[in-house]
């Protein structure tokens, strides 16, 4: 069974930075589509950053230039680095993956192989 772990997540106050992990098991982060999507109180699922097999990288207009997501395949784990951080960023971040392509931010939050999610609290 596929199992993706979150950690970093926390509280920092606004303009700070946290650095997300996803570790997996029994996935191969080098094929298909990867990356984190949140889920804020009474608001949408967002798809914030993805990555594809080619290493290509796209992110939510909301976090463009403040976020920056990567992959370590010697670890098997992703990463996302979140800089700038403001309030609007408070939510439940996901990670999440699938094996087909297109690569879009969008369809994460849709899929099934996902984490338990780890929080982030950003204070004004």
């Amino acid at each position: 069974q596929v199992q993706l772990v979150e950690s970093g997540g926390g509280s920092v106050q606004s303009g700070g930075s946290l650095r997300l992990s996803c570790a997996a098991s029994r996935y191969t982060y080098s094929s298909g589509c990867m990356g984190w999507f949140r889920q804020a109180p009474g608001k949408e699922r967002e798809g914030v950053a993805c990555l594809d097999s080619d290493g290509r990288t796209n992110y939510a207009d909301s976090v463009k230039g403040r976020f920056a997501i990567s992959r370590d395949n010697a670890k098997n784990t992703l990463y996302l680095q979140m800089s700038s951080l403001k309030p609007e960023d408070t939510a439940m971040y996901y990670c999440a993956a699938y094996r087909l392509t297109p690569c879009r931010c969008s369809l994460l939050p849709y899929t099934q192989i996902r984490g338990q999610g780890t929080q982030v609290t950003v204070s004004s």
